[in-house]
């Protein structure tokens, strides 16, 4: 699957599901740099996704990243709520929870 939506890419396709594809497909076999590049490029297509807020934040926190995946879960908050998106909303809020958790 990576590698369709990667060709797709590379023919000039370049939109925010494309991306959401490419991020979710490098976060599930773990390559969470690559995941990270394209939810953030999702993201500035697409700021409303909250969706890929929350993968992005995943990405960011599987780097180390942990202020990056705070304000990525943050801006995602923002946007679910914005849209009614209850689930992402709900999600977002229990990873926050945690990283408050783990982090002083």
């Amino acid at each position: 699957m990576l590698q369709s939506l990667e060709k797709m890419l590379a023919k000039g396709v370049d939109n925010s599901l494309l991306r959401f594809g490419l991020g979710k497909g490098y976060l599930d076999v773990g390559e969470h740099a690559k995941a990270a590049e394209h939810l953030a490029r999702c993201v500035e297509q697409d700021p409303k996704y909250s969706a890929a807020w929350k993968l992005l934040g995943k990405a960011l926190q599987g780097l180390g990243d942990i202020a990056g995946a705070r304000l990525a879960w943050q801006q995602g908050l923002t946007a679910a709520q914005a849209h009614g998106d209850k689930q992402a909303e709900k999600e977002m809020t229990v990873f926050l929870k945690k990283l408050e958790r783990l982090t002083p």
